[in-house]
């Protein structure tokens, strides 16, 4: 999985998910830039990252629900490295609630970050994509890109519309060389899935031992979370790939918790 020089944006990257892609992408030999609401998570992970090497990281502040935010963003890094050849849009939240107890604020809020800013930091990147022809576009979803679960219906609309932008990037830009696709973890364990664990168990009333077995683990093959490495070798596998062959496509990593 050689990314040796190629240029990284990953949203949400100051920790979880993010953090791990971001390290992948250095170990790679990737430069990779560190998006984050959290400007000085985002540098202090940056330099971090740097002193391990062999690639680097930058650390730079990005609302992705702001355009003016996302495109400073995106132009301080073309400025500094001259392109983007890969984003990954990770930055997100949960929020669980029943439909009727879902405030508008919160289903808009949830939208906002998954979607406006998975549309707003792709528009952002793919000029500089089209120019050099290349360049790939990865979006997190989740195993609830495919199917639904109770109190999460903000989530899985989000997390659903990501297939359908990807599959649009793929027709729209194939000619230019660039790829699109989706990657769909299982449940991993993060801060942001700790912190579902006694809203779910309050939410679905049950104990929070119910929710991490039966809720997170319940369906998967051998009751383990799936880990932060996995997600990041499939985002190194997706940015690494060669062709236009799998563009447009997901990837469930979920220890069997979803099945195709």
């Amino acid at each position: 999985m050689n990314l040796q020089g190629k240029i990284a944006i990953v949203t949400g990257a100051a920790s979880g998910i993010g953090l791990g892609i971001a390290r992948r992408y250095v170990e790679a030999g990737a430069k990779v830039a560190i998006a984050d609401l959290k400007a000085e998570a985002a540098e202090a992970a940056a330099a971090e990252l740097t002193r391990t090497g062999p690639g680097e990281a930058i650390g730079i502040a990005m609302d992705v629900t702001s355009e003016d935010a996302v495109n400073k963003g995106v132009a301080d890094v073309v400025a500094k490295w001259g392109t983007v050849d890969v984003l990954v849009s990770n930055a997100g939240i949960q929020i669980v609630n029943r439909i009727e107890d879902f405030a508008y604020s919160d289903w808009k809020k949830m939208l906002a970050i998954h979607l406006d800013g998975a549309f707003l930091t792709t528009k952002a990147v793919l000029p500089h994509m089209q120019k050099q022809k290349s360049g790939a576009v990865l979006y997190m979803g989740s195993v609830h890109s495919k199917e639904a679960s109770p109190a999460k219906s903000a989530y899985i609309t989000a997390k659903h519309g990501l297939l359908g932008l990807a599959r649009s990037v793929a027709k729209e830009n194939g000619m230019h060389g660039i790829r699109s696709n989706v990657i769909c973890p299982g449940f991993v364990r993060t801060p942001l899935v700790d912190k579902q664990i006694p809203e779910q168990a309050k939410t679905l009333g049950i104990s929070e031992e119910e929710v991490v077995k039966n809720v997170m683990l319940g369906q998967t093959v051998d009751g383990e979370f799936t880990t932060i490495e996995d997600v990041a070798e499939v985002a190194c596998f997706f940015a690494a790939f060669p062709t236009n062959a799998l563009t447009g496509q997901s990837l469930i990593v979920s220890h069997g918790w979803h099945v195709e």
